[in-house]
């Protein structure tokens, strides 16, 4: 191996450790709703407001570091949110009371906001833009791997320690992090941001991209992308035991085929958006997933059929994210990308803090069944948004990747 193909793989090791870190603490949430429920006697209604004050807390602070990341480089961004997350994950253990757990998960939204977009970003930096799909495809893999081991070790814990173990336990993967990123992930050599940071001057760059049509259609797309997410998979877990009947170990198992097929389609999906183009993979597994997700509650009859269903749905969300996050890269240089990326992520988390306040009074008054309409249309919208609106780069034209 030589020393640049050790240099690569140091750097996507450790971002695909702080890509499995941040995504677990995020993703377990979900299936440990029920326990959350039951150790703090919170209603049902009242759980989605915790996926909300970590997306708007998210939202906020993306806003914020997206043109300082610019400014400093996308290294320290880095190491700055992997320290906060890693704090914030272990004051969970800390938690006495819903408002406390609440507060608790806003400081985490602080730290996930500071990291938004950043390994991305990273990626975009670091490697030229025919091999982005491939690294960020591996990348993001860490979000399965989440989900294969992350959240059913975090769903055992919670089990039988209770809900707050499982954020601590991520916290010393995060510390992990930390390190590794310390020793081993350099800035790359790229051309920072000259201009001093300021609010005003931040706020117009902001609006500046937003100006631009398909900044516009990113944004929209990352908006519809988040929501539909979260108003369909953050009440799956509580619709399937209660409908069930079946344990938390149970759910443990689901996400762990999940997780496999994520490992599966995520370097895949994103090493043959290189050679076919990103938007004929994120279309097609867009409009699968609208389909899956409206057919979801009339097909589940026995919870056997989860597993196969919940692996296609995981595949397909394995399949446009990786050339999806490749795609909007190309849309600004370098010197802009990690604003592009707050912005973007900031746009998602709105989405995601929308979907988290619906789908709880929507799941209790209507049942889950709207829940997965809901997320299926708004799936289809960004089918839309990527169609009409977004570019299909042909070649590298960002001549200030170092790769």
């Amino acid at each position: 191996m030589t020393d640049d193909q050790k240099q690569t793989f140091y750097i996507i090791f450790s971002l695909w450790l702080l890509v499995f870190g941040v995504s677990s603490q995020i993703m377990i949430i979900a299936p440990i709703l029920p326990r959350i429920s039951e150790q703090l006697a919170v209603s049902e209604g009242l759980l989605g407001t915790l996926v909300t004050a970590y997306a708007v807390m998210v939202g906020i602070c993306a806003l914020i570091t997206g043109p300082i990341s610019d400014k400093i480089g996308r290294r320290r961004i880095i190491l700055i949110g992997t320290g906060l997350m890693t704090v914030a994950l272990f004051l969970h253990g800390l938690v006495s009371g819903f408002y406390s757990f609440l507060l608790i998960r806003g400081i985490a939204g602080a730290a996930g906001g500071i990291l938004s977009g950043a390994s991305v970003a990273y990626v975009g930096d670091y490697f030229p833009y025919e091999r982005r799909g491939w690294a960020n495809g591996w990348i993001m893999s860490g979000i399965a791997m989440g989900q294969i081991m992350g959240i059913p070790i975090g769903t055992i814990l919670a089990e039988y320690m209770g809900f707050r173990a499982p954020f601590v336990a991520f916290a010393i993967l995060m510390a992990m992090a930390l390190l590794m990123i310390t020793l081993k992930v350099p800035q790359p050599n790229v051309r920072l941001q000259k201009s001093r940071v300021t609010v005003i001057g931040s706020l117009r760059q902001y609006w500046l991209l937003l100006r631009k049509p398909e900044i516009m259609a990113a944004a929209g797309s990352y908006l519809l992308m988040f929501l539909s997410i979260s108003v369909y998979v953050v009440f799956l877990p509580t619709w399937l035991e209660s409908r069930f009947e079946v344990s938390g170990n149970a759910i443990a198992s689901l996400f762990l085929v999940g997780g496999i097929a994520n490992v599966i389609a995520g370097p895949q999906a994103g090493k043959l958006s290189d050679a076919w183009g990103r938007k004929n993979i994120i279309m097609f597994a867009c409009a699968s997933m609208a389909v899956v997700m409206a057919l979801t509650v009339p097909v589940v009859q026995s919870f056997w059929i989860a597993y196969p269903l919940f692996f296609i749905v995981m595949m397909l969300l394995a399949m446009r994210l990786g050339p999806f996050q490749a795609l909007i890269t190309e849309l600004v240089s370098a010197s802009k990308r990690g604003m592009l990326m707050s912005l973007l992520v900031a746009i998602g988390q709105v989405g995601y803090g929308l979907g988290g306040s619906i789908a709880g009074p929507t799941y209790v008054r209507s049942g889950y069944f709207s829940n997965t309409l809901i997320g299926g249309i708004m799936i289809l919208g960004m089918v839309y948004l990527v169609w009409k609106f977004l570019p299909e780069p042909e070649l590298n034209h960002d001549e200030e990747s170092s790769g």
